[in-house]
């Protein structure tokens, strides 16, 4: 009997993620109760009660919802450009010589310069924070894309030469199920790039948002509900990036195991 790939040993094995994470719970704890002073670090059961309060009161939810929508658009941005271009690039040398300076500039332009400069010259609105973040993840995703456009195997394009596919069936049947585990690899590295971002953007410039609550209660010099922002919305990553985007990556690569 062959072994178990990766995906299927994990599947069997559910209680791995739940024992580190109590793993992480008691580290805290033993962090708080040594340091002594809830002020500075409040055990996870003197932050569990502010959390129940603000979800109770639907601040909570109020502020993760405006912090989520953010993040899903830019997200949606920076994936269709930065395909697009990684796509362009991948598939014509010309191209690449063209657009890799601009690749190399973006790639090691601050994010905090990004998000300045789009406050400043386009103004503390929604526009300037979905661009703003967009404008960071856009190179990561085109890295990827680029990488997997000039690994497509040949054989396949020669095949749908043979049988005279057209360029809607070709990509739809030959270049995008070759591309989708790097569509995969570019989205779950990216949603959790872009979330960060968009944390100092709503630091920086937003009047709601996850962000936003955690400047609030930085000048409240607040640890416990800082905190209790920061992991509501880990939370709410984690659980995406559980049962939605792992789950997208083995499905994209599943042919390559067939």
């Amino acid at each position: 009997m062959g072994s178990l790939s990766k995906p299927e040993a994990d599947a069997r094995q559910p209680w791995v993620p739940l024992l580190s994470l109590a793993g992480l719970l008691a580290g805290w704890s033993l962090l708080a109760l040594a340091g002594g002073d809830p002020e500075l670090l409040p055990a996870p059961w003197q932050v569990a009660p502010l959390a129940v309060r603000e979800l109770a009161s639907g601040e909570l939810v109020r502020h993760l919802g405006a912090t989520l929508a953010r993040v899903l658009l830019a997200f949606v941005v920076a994936m269709s450009i930065g395909s697009a271009i990684g796509m362009i690039m991948g598939r014509s040398l010309r191209a690449d010589r063209w657009l890799d300076p601009w690749l190399i500039f973006f790639l090691n332009l601050p994010a905090l310069v990004t998000i300045v400069l789009c406050y400043l010259w386009i103004g503390l609105n929604e526009v300037a924070a979905i661009l703003a973040v967009a404008l960071n993840k856009i190179p990561t995703v085109v890295v990827t894309v680029r990488e997997g456009a000039r690994a497509l195997d040949p054989a396949l394009e020669d095949m749908a030469r043979v049988f005279r596919m057209d360029r809607g069936a070709r990509l739809r049947h030959v270049i995008f199920p070759q591309l989708a585990p790097f569509f995969a690899s570019a989205g779950r590295s990216g949603i959790s790039l872009i979330w960060k971002i968009v944390l100092v953007v709503e630091f920086l410039g937003r009047g709601n948002g996850i962000g936003f609550q955690i400047h609030l209660y930085f000048q409240l010099f607040d640890v416990g509900m800082i905190l209790v922002y920061a992991l509501s919305f880990i939370a709410v990553m984690l659980a995406i990036e559980t049962f939605v985007l792992r789950p997208w990556e083995a499905r994209a690569a599943r042919w390559r195991r067939v």
